[in-house]
């Protein structure tokens, strides 16, 4: 079969591996769309493993079935994650499933970029949701990284009624911007650094979005009735945003940071003025949970979140050196879609 084999962000090449020989209890799937993430570029976290088949936003057909799989059959439409937890563990029974060792262990076989993966059978037991009939491939494939963003919100506790602003309108952003549309949020103000993408994140639920290069806080007053954000999401790793968060949210508030830095990125907070001050909530969140697959695909499929709107590339697995250039860049593309049957 063929898979995109990852070197680096500007070496990503077509190769031949055989296709997985499953055993009882797992699946052969057939991608049919696999989703780049922006943690498929960070080259610091990624290359010291390379070279290595990345993938983990995938859909696909079911193509055969391991003994003593019953729940499941071949032609079956499904997305599959590649990260679940014990639900065993001290963090599973705590709610915190995404701390849990078992989820930071497991994983495909070899990754969604490529024509085929095995579903190992953990995966199966507790990572794999039927794909509803009107829903396409490429906008299931969306399922993983929007159940990180539902997490996310949860969190961070989002309200009905709460202004929000959103730092950073890649793909993230912009699932956070419409999530949070779809969960009543009030107003939503979003920033970035490319146009294109402040375009998308007006018409995809922002009230009001410019350039992170302005002064945040002050546009922010301007769009917002003189106050700042009750939730702030920071979508992005540039130190710059992870500040203008902490002057860009109002008493009593929360930041929810949502994206990694690179590493060695210290954030100084004034100890007084963020939290003795002005009772304010700094939290993270990571990954996400199987109920929270579950919850975003039905979201998909219920039209509440509108994904389809935010795929700006579809590209064939030998186009894949394309798509990560694209998403490694952050201009004029969104979401990118592999498609490793083309």
């Amino acid at each position: 079969m063929r898979v995109a084999m990852y070197y680096n962000n500007h070496d990503v090449r077509l190769e031949e591996m055989p296709v997985p020989e499953i055993g009882p209890g797992e699946l052969l799937l057939k991608v049919e769309a696999s989703g780049l993430c922006g943690s498929d570029v960070m080259e610091w976290y990624r290359i010291q493993r390379a070279p290595m088949v990345l993938g983990h936003e995938v859909s696909g057909e079911v193509v055969q079935v391991g003994a003593g799989v019953d729940r499941y059959k071949e032609g079956d439409r499904m997305v599959v994650t590649h990260h679940v937890p014990c639900n065993a563990c001290h963090w599973c029974l705590n709610n915190r499933h995404t701390a849990c060792d078992t989820l930071h262990q497991t994983n495909f076989d070899p990754g969604g970029f490529s024509e085929y993966l095995r579903i190992p059978q953990i995966n199966v037991d507790r990572g794999v949701f039927p794909i509803p009939g009107h829903v396409s491939y490429e906008e299931a494939s969306i399922t993983e990284p929007l159940a990180c963003v539902y997490r996310g919100q949860k969190r961070a506790n989002l309200q009905p009624g709460q202004n929000v602003l959103v730092l950073g309108s890649g793909l993230a952003g912009l699932l956070h911007i419409n999530l949070a549309r779809a969960l009543g949020a009030g107003r939503i103000i979003a920033t970035d650094m490319v146009d294109y993408r402040l375009q998308a994140a007006r018409r995809l639920g922002a009230d009001t979005a410019f350039s992170a290069t302005e002064d945040v806080p002050s546009r922010l007053r301007e769009a917002n009735d003189g106050r700042l954000a009750e939730l702030v999401i920071v979508c992005t790793g540039a130190l710059p945003a992870l500040n203008q968060a902490l002057r860009s949210v109002e008493r009593g508030g929360t930041v929810l940071f949502f994206a990694p830095t690179e590493p060695g990125v210290s954030l100084p907070v004034e100890i007084n003025d963020v939290f003795f001050r002005n009772d304010v909530t700094l939290t993270t969140t990571y990954a996400g949970a199987p109920a929270d697959l579950a919850t975003a695909l039905e979201m998909i499929g219920s039209g509440r979140v509108q994904v389809g709107d935010m795929i700006s590339h579809r590209l064939g697995l030998a186009e894949a050196g394309l798509g990560f250039r694209l998403t490694a860049e952050a201009g004029d593309s969104l979401k990118v879609i592999i498609q490793p049957q083309r």
